[in-house]
């Protein structure tokens, strides 16, 4: 997801403001939970067809949400020893099991629903 220079960087930062002692998988968790609620109220109100006008408005509150996420997540996956690398490809090769192409193309169905 990051580079090991920007991950480091992130831990650094991290441990410079003892702030590790704050940081559990639930405190983390929640935490992830708080900052995709707030990149979803960019989104509340309006209509379907308002969101790509939405997005580029508001375009760099936007990018601060996905930011705060990254951040978090890199912290979650860190302390729990999970590598982004591995454990999305392991992901996608369940994905592709459960959502072949001949069945899941062009469909928003869940897997069990195919």
């Amino acid at each position: 997801m990051l580079s090991t220079a920007l991950r480091k960087r992130l831990l650094k930062f991290r441990v410079e403001r003892d702030w590790e002692q704050f940081h559990s998988p639930r405190t983390l968790s929640v935490a992830l939970c708080v900052e995709a609620a707030e990149l979803l109220e960019h989104f509340q109100w309006i209509g379907e067809a308002d969101v790509k006008r939405q997005a580029v408005v508001h375009r760099e509150e936007i990018a601060q949400e996905v930011a705060d996420l990254a951040i978090l997540l890199t912290y979650f996956a860190h302390d729990l020893g999970l590598d982004f690398e591995t454990i999305v490809q392991r992901k996608l090769k369940i994905n592709e099991q459960k959502y072949p192409i001949e069945k899941a193309k062009g469909s928003a169905k869940k897997y069990s629903e195919l």
